[in-house]
């Protein structure tokens, strides 16, 4: 047991590393998704976590370094949840397209920042401007798109699915996924009410699953499937 002179760590300080470090990423997240690389200030991320510079610069090198962190933290997390289920052998291509669909979409309804960050990720990498982002999408981003893109051959194949080119089909899946949450901003704008309560957040996934099937499959029937 500590002794009764031993003093509980706290956020600020670098006797609980993996709390201070989750605060830090936390406070990262938010200012990249809204400032971008550029305009991130890390004083600002440094305030929201509750540490000062000197403690953030001694969990990550500089603002690229923090970035860089956010970025692993967001895709590395994407990808092991969607990996699960286009690895599954057990699912046909329809049910494993419909769960791929519900998996990728609740992954990022739980928060509205994730998409925002890989949004303007997706418009940085190419070429040799941005080596951080183009690693990180290869790494994480290609596997996923190979699987998803053969999910999507072998549904055509066995005539679950309806003639189409995979990877334009692929592409076309990921914009109906993840324009909704990027923009956001622009619904508050146009439409009242919250377009990230739980009930619009509801009615927009039934709203994929049931256009995405629509769009693919061959037949009427799969996309009848209960929406959970």
């Amino acid at each position: 047991m500590p002794s009764a002179d031993t003093k509980p760590s706290k956020i600020g300080s670098r006797g609980e590393p993996e709390k201070t470090r989750a605060a830090i990423l936390k406070a990262a997240l938010e200012e990249f998704a809204h400032e971008g690389v550029a305009g991130a200030r890390t004083d600002e991320i440094a305030r929201h976590a509750g540490v000062n510079k000197a403690l953030l610069y001694y969990y990550f090198k500089d603002k690229e370094g923090l970035y860089a962190a956010v970025l692993e933290q967001i895709f590395a997390a994407l990808a092991a949840q969607v990996a699960a289920v286009l690895d599954r052998r057990d699912l046909g291509p329809s049910q494993k397209l419909l769960l791929y669909v519900e998996t990728h979409f609740d992954f990022m309804g739980e928060s509205p920042l994730f998409p925002r960050v890989l949004q303007r990720e997706f418009m940085r990498v190419g070429g040799d401007a941005n080596i951080l982002g183009s690693r990180i999408v290869e790494r994480y981003g290609r596997p996923i798109y190979t699987k998803l893109t053969r999910l999507i051959e072998e549904g055509c194949a066995v005539g679950e699915f309806r003639p189409c080119d995979p990877p334009q089909t692929v592409t076309s899946i990921f914009g109906v996924l993840i324009y909704y949450f990027v923009s956001i901003p622009a619904q508050q704008l146009m439409s009242s009410g919250d377009p990230f309560s739980r009930e619009r957040i509801a009615a927009r996934r039934t709203a994929v699953l049931d256009f995405i099937s629509a769009a693919v499959f061959y037949s009427p029937g799969p996309h009848k499937r209960k929406h959970k």
